[in-house]
């Protein structure tokens, strides 16, 4: 008895046939080796970390939310409208234009990334029709360059975690933090937030918020954690005049969500949130609307 070996002139004895089909099986059982976890620079260290800003080539400068691995790469998030080729005003995600994967976006003062992954050029792909996901699903990832994932800290500056993905969403009145990072609230408070949710919406994929500074336009992207120091999403929208949301919020696109849609549809395997370094502290960003709400009356438009 012969066995051929597909793609070998070789013909195999019987008992070399057998050594053959032993040592198969003995590497069918074996445990894959595992890609080296990616190792990080320490807080006071870091040259990239959440809240540091990202601009898109041919697009506009965003603030950065957490960081992501998928067991190799490393990813900073920001918002798939920092690489947009439509209007301000145009948020429906399955419609609206995109510069392509690949795009060169810097990070930081001198870093270089790629863009990996856009939620808005996922859903266009497969012709995504909830509507809610098509309006609220803002998501995107930079690949970091191997070299600076060295220099890099998931920790959240001020209010360290995050200490994972918030999967019940939030109600009325729930505290939330955020750090920005736009040249128009550059200095305020070191780009610090606090603030209360408005509520869940869209079937889950939005979070209206207001804080004290309010997100304006160059902190979009930037990641907004519970009172408990999970993450909860990312900054994606400002509201002046509309009928459905107070003036002066902000919309948090749902960062569970958006993850999942990105490991179902961004072809990067599975991506994971990595947890801050430092420890959650709600009063490590310093003052912010628990403290200033009552003289400045944000407290009652939020309690209206």
């Amino acid at each position: 008895m012969r066995m051929r070996v597909f793609g070998s002139s070789r013909v195999l004895g019987l008992g070399q046939a057998v050594v053959f089909v032993l040592a198969l099986l003995v590497a069918a059982l074996l445990p894959a080796t595992a890609s080296a976890a990616p190792s990080f620079a320490s807080e006071d260290e870091a040259t990239v970390f959440p809240s540091v800003s990202t601009v898109t080539e041919g697009a506009g400068t965003c603030t950065s939310n957490f960081v992501f691995t998928n067991g190799t790469d490393v990813f900073l998030g920001q918002v798939a409208h920092c690489a947009s080729t439509g209007q301000a005003t145009e948020l429906n995600g399955c419609t609206t234009g995109s510069l392509p994967l690949g795009t060169p976006v810097k990070v930081g003062d001198n870093q270089r990334g790629t863009l990996a992954y856009s939620s808005w050029l996922a859903m266009q792909e497969v012709r995504e029709r909830d509507t809610n996901a098509c309006m609220f699903n803002d998501f995107a990832l930079v690949k970091l360059d191997p070299a600076d994932v060295a220099s890099t800290n998931p920790s959240v500056p001020g209010f360290g975690g995050p200490t994972g993905i918030d999967i019940d969403g939030t109600q009325m009145g729930d505290r939330v933090y955020s750090v920005g990072n736009s040249p128009i609230g550059a200095g305020l408070l070191g780009g610090q937030k606090t603030g209360s949710s408005l509520g869940t919406f869209g079937g889950g994929w939005t979070h209206a918020v207001q804080t004290f500074p309010l997100g304006v336009p160059g902190d979009s992207g930037s990641g907004y954690l519970t009172d408990g120091g999970s993450a909860l999403g990312v900054l994606s929208t400002l509201t002046l005049l509309s009928p459905d949301a107070p003036p002066g919020s902000n919309g948090v696109s749902d960062l569970r969500l958006a993850l999942d849609y990105a490991n179902e549809h961004g072809g990067l395997g599975t991506l994971e949130l990595v947890p801050g370094t430092e420890s959650f502290d709600p009063n490590g960003g310093g003052v912010g609307l628990g403290s200033l709400g009552d003289d400045l009356g944000i407290l009652g438009l939020l309690s209206s």
